[in-house]
């Protein structure tokens, strides 16, 4: 056994089992609103535009959060190595919380969006530092149930978004949306501060700016062909062509760069220990059946059902409620066992099956159908979210435990983006060939941009075409959704397990 390295300001220091809660309750509570703040925006915006205008510029509301966001995690996760993630936590919940302020006191398009971005720098961090403090001090032996419920709180957030942002507009006004994470912010910063002690230690680091800047150009090409393709802009047009290349150029900038670096932004020998390059695919996989496949839920529940967008959002429950389930489950599973290999292979199976079974929604399909089926794709989500942190933070050296897991959550965010692009484009593709086959038997004027109170001024006979014709033309994206959940179930197979420990072990040891 070698000494404690002294060269890092991030060893663990105990801490008692009132402190440890009051640390996650205070961190998971900032994830919440991070996640929270990725959704809650939708059902104002129609609130939002009459009040600001700007309808052209009314996606760049949410897709601003995301590019900021996605851009931030990987530079936060290093950065919370270099200096601690005591100091990066506070730097990004302040970027969070000014964001917010600075949103709710938007007076115009341009404003609410800039705000939004700033916004977004923040919640970035606290993505990847809420569970990259997680490996900071509980065993890992023990970390699987804690990640488990902040996969469960991600999950709860990312639905429950569009109704609270609904009863705030309803009940006071679009701007209380942002000003409501000030005081909630605040109070679990300061308690977070009370709790997480500072190591004491500094010492001076180089920082990888190349690579952060061909990282960044990299992902915000990324995140912003896949926004802007399809609906902005055509897929091949000049602009999507462009960032497409320009993608390309930055990521193998990036990689020459972290050749060179002494202090890479991702050490490229993470990518040959197995649990670290298998996880990163089953991340990307993950992403893209999940934000992909689910993104396009509502869409069926509120034109082929008729739900109202409420209503649409209360039918995901079922699925929150198998990931919590299975999440406790396989976090328990963790603890008692220490190992974890097993999981991701049930939850893969698990989601293939899940996706299979919505593939054969049809217009008629009962309720308790709808909510069986989507339970298997929580139930599935539920027993891979953990594996993919916990068993990264258990392989690599705790100097890069920060970095290991915000690679893993960039992975996954940039599969969500590619997947939801392109099962965007094939579900338009379809609905447009399905509507066209009907259009003899469709009044004039029905075209692709339907909404419940469209759908309900309609005559009977005409809805079910038209719900027909978006069963048809979703079910697709579920067969290659759970096409991508048997590929993750291939990779699965080949994961090394390393078995959790049920103590901390300090940096070298």
């Amino acid at each position: 056994m070698t000494a404690p390295d002294t060269n890092t300001d991030d060893r663990y220091t105990a801490y008692d089992a009132g402190t440890i809660r009051l640390i996650i309750m205070s961190i998971g509570l900032l994830l919440f609103l991070a996640a929270l703040d990725q959704t809650i925006v939708s059902t104002a915006l129609p609130t939002i535009v009459s009040d600001l205008g700007g309808l052209e510029h009314l996606s760049w509301v949410v897709t601003s959060y995301i590019l900021a966001s996605t851009i931030a995690a990987p530079l936060y996760g290093k950065l919370g190595d270099l200096y601690g993630r005591r100091n990066t936590v506070f730097v990004s919940v302040g970027l969070f919380l000014l964001g917010s302020a600075l949103a709710g006191a938007a007076q115009n398009m341009t404003w609410l969006i800039a705000s939004r971005a700033v916004q977004g720098l923040g919640g970035g961090g606290l993505f990847v530092l809420a569970l990259s403090v997680i490996g900071d001090v509980i065993p890992p032996k023990d970390r699987g149930k804690t990640q488990g419920v902040f996969a469960a709180t991600f999950s709860v957030a990312s639905v429950v978004g569009p109704l609270i942002g609904g009863w705030f507009v309803e009940q006071f006004s679009w701007h209380w949306i942002f000003y409501i994470n000030v005081p909630i912010g605040l109070a679990a910063v300061i308690g977070f501060a009370t709790a997480f002690k500072p190591t004491g230690v500094r010492h001076k680091h180089v920082i990888d700016w190349g690579g952060a800047a061909a990282l960044s150009v990299a992902l915000a090409s990324i995140t912003l062909a896949t926004s802007l393709g399809g609906a902005t802009f055509a897929w091949d047009s000049w602009q999507i062509i462009g960032l497409a290349v320009l993608a390309i150029v930055g990521a193998m900038s990036f990689v020459q760069i972290e050749r060179r670096s002494p202090e890479p932004l991702l050490p490229l020998g993470l990518f040959r220990i197995n649990v670290f390059w298998v996880t990163s695919f089953m991340s990307a996989i993950t992403g893209a059946a999940m934000f992909g496949g689910i993104t396009f839920i509502p869409i069926y529940l509120q034109i082929a059902k008729g739900m109202s967008p409420t209503n649409s959002g209360l039918m995901l429950v079922p699925m929150t409620a198998g990931i919590l389930t299975s999440a406790m489950l396989s976090g328990r599973f963790m603890g008692r066992t220490g190992r974890y290999r097993v999981l991701p292979i049930i939850g893969m199976g698990l989601l293939v099956v899940g996706f299979l079974l919505l593939s054969g929604l049809t217009a008629e399909t009962p309720t308790w159908s709808f909510a069986l089926r989507l339970v298997f794709v929580g139930l599935g989500l539920g027993a891979i979210f953990p594996v993919l942190t916990t068993s990264v933070q258990n392989a690599v050296d705790r100097s890069q435990l920060g970095t290991a897991t915000a690679s893993g959550l960039m992975f996954r965010q940039v599969g969500g983006s590619i997947g939801v692009a392109a099962f965007g484009a094939l579900f338009a593709t379809r609905l447009a060939d399905q509507m066209g086959s009907a259009a003899g038997a469709m009044p004039s004027g029905i075209g692709l941009e339907l909404g419940p109170q469209t759908l309900a001024g309609l005559p009977e006979s005409v809805r079910g075409m038209i719900g027909e014709a978006v069963s048809n033309a979703i079910h697709p994206i579920f067969l290659i959704a759970a096409g991508l959940g048997a590929v993750g179930f291939v990779f699965a197979l080949v994961l090394e397990e390393i078995k959790l420990a049920n103590r901390m072990v300090p940096q070298g040891e």
